[in-house]
């Protein structure tokens, strides 16, 4: 097996557990049993988030993230070709994530939430909605760049990053779901058909990944050739 499709395969298996856990705990808080509440939702998606990073970070980086990819990309440590085919591999999970929720969850509960497709607040703005979820990537995308890319990176594995995940869900929640992520928004979305508000989890990360990505790469990491 080449190594560039053992690391889209692990990217695709990443993305599909981080966008099935974090997705199908917003559905399952609906069942009566269920009363963990928004922390609860975000130990989830962090937990998973960390978990997942850890689990692949040796094989394609962990990114499992449209916008750490495109982060990665500006800072010339990922090529062109090697962060499109990550995007497909990412993308391909999210939307397989969405498919298992479909056919595992009750129509009549998922649908309530939407099967877990983030929504934004109806008292905030598409630009606070973007700069919220601009602002968290920037901070998750630099924690990738502090704990995974950087040579002097402290041996973490994705428990810094899973940390990122879970303030920004504390924080941003409520008001835009704190998807901090594409391939998380869209695929929940391909089985809810919700894409009103899709734009601002495209936007927002991948601002705060290029802010974060030229911030790195020309202040805090050393000089590195294109990957």
């Amino acid at each position: 097996m080449s190594q560039i499709v053992r690391r889209m395969t692990a990217e695709a298996v990443g993305t599909f557990g981080v966008v099935f856990i974090a997705a199908s705990a917003i559905v399952a808080e609906k069942f009566p049993a269920a009363n963990y509440g928004l922390l609860g939702m975000g130990i989830a998606y962090a937990l998973a988030y960390a978990i997942m990073v850890t689990a692949t970070m040796n094989i394609s980086g962990g990114h499992l993230n449209p916008a750490v990819t495109f982060g990665v990309w500006i800072s010339r440590r990922i090529s062109a070709r090697d962060a499109g085919l990550y995007l497909v591999a990412q993308i391909g999970g999210a939307v397989s994530a969405g498919l298992l929720m479909k056919l595992i969850f009750p129509a009549g509960v998922a649908r309530i939430v939407l099967y877990g497709t983030p929504v934004i607040a109806n008292h905030i703005t598409m630009g606070t909605a973007i700069t919220l979820e601009a602002v968290m990537t920037f901070l998750l995308v630099s924690a990738v760049f502090g704990t995974a890319v950087s040579p002097d990176a402290p041996k973490v594995g994705g428990f810094a990053i899973g940390l990122v995940v879970l303030f920004a869900m504390v924080v941003a929640g409520p008001l835009t779901g704190a998807a901090l992520n594409p391939a998380r928004a869209f695929g929940p979305a391909v089985v809810s058909s919700a894409w009103v508000g899709q734009i601002a989890y495209w936007v927002g990360p991948l601002l705060g990944a290029l802010a974060a990505g030229l911030l790195w790469s020309t202040v805090l990491l050393p000089k590195h050739p294109e990957g």
